[in-house]
């Protein structure tokens, strides 16, 4: 189903069964498989390629040579019926790269809205990337990687799978992340580690002086005290008490499987 209000460009290869939401617009070259939904207002500008059973909402801005929903390349992969979710107002830059799910995992790819992914980022099957997440040129992602939201990751970086990145946290460029990154870190390097605490981005989304102090502290206690794990998270915990932004370390913690950068 097209949206009367859509724009199909002559040169444009849109299957049947495909919905094209109204307003959206398929520049030329681009091709639209029979399972894919296009959000209204969402603008394909040429040679894109959106494949499989893909669901792109609103408002988003789609590069040339971009590639969505197209086969992952896990070798266990033998055609099942998993998807890719892209939410509303991203823009997706030149030769992007989004693979779909896996039954092994969820089975779906997912990326939530306001994120801006650069020249040649790659995300793999599995992959949950939140909101207002920056990613640079040739940021790369394993499978299973999860990015919370306002994370940055810096160019020419790559994300080892089952990873899992905080938000707030500022990865610098041609880092290697191999571990969880607790969210509000700075890291840095290959492997990448620990830098300090991201407080010009936190300055950036409106926290207030006494809530980037208690982060700092929480850092400290993580990073400085020369602690046991399980020891900086008792202390953690007790700190949460006072400063309840310190939390997200504890609820970081619960779901990390690959153990934290040290």
């Amino acid at each position: 189903m097209i949206d009367k209000t859509a724009f199909i460009h002559p040169a444009a290869i849109v299957e049947k069964g495909a919905i094209i939401g109204a307003g959206a617009h398929i520049g030329p070259f681009c091709y639209v498989g029979p399972q894919v939904e296009i959000g209204a207002g969402t603008l394909l500008k040429s040679h894109v390629v959106v494949n499989g059973i893909t669901k792109i909402g609103r408002d988003n801005q789609i590069y040339q040579f971009a590639s969505i929903g197209e086969v992952n390349q896990d070798l266990k992969y033998a055609g099942e019926p998993t998807r890719v979710e892209v939410g509303d107002r991203n823009r997706i830059r030149e030769s992007v790269t989004i693979h779909r799910g896996t039954v092994q995992a969820s089975g779906l790819t997912k990326v939530g809205n306001d994120n801006l992914l650069m020249v040649n980022v790659h995300i793999a099957h599995d992959c949950v990337v939140g909101n207002s997440c920056i990613l640079a040129n040739n940021a790369t992602l394993a499978g299973h990687v999860e990015i919370d939201d306002y994370a940055i990751i810096g160019g020419m970086s790559a994300v080892h799978q089952f990873c899992v990145i905080g938000a707030h946290v500022m990865v610098g460029g041609c880092s290697g992340v191999a571990q969880d990154v607790p969210p509000f870190v700075i890291a840095q390097g290959n492997h990448a580690t620990p830098f300090g605490v991201n407080t010009v981005g936190l300055k950036r989304r409106g926290f207030d002086k006494d809530q980037v102090q208690a982060i700092r502290n929480a850092y400290k206690i993580l990073y400085r005290s020369e602690k046991t794990l399980d020891e900086a998270k008792a202390e953690i915990d007790e700190l949460t008490k006072e400063q309840p932004v310190v939390q997200s370390f504890l609820d970081f913690f619960a779901r990390s499987t690959r153990g934290i950068i040290r």
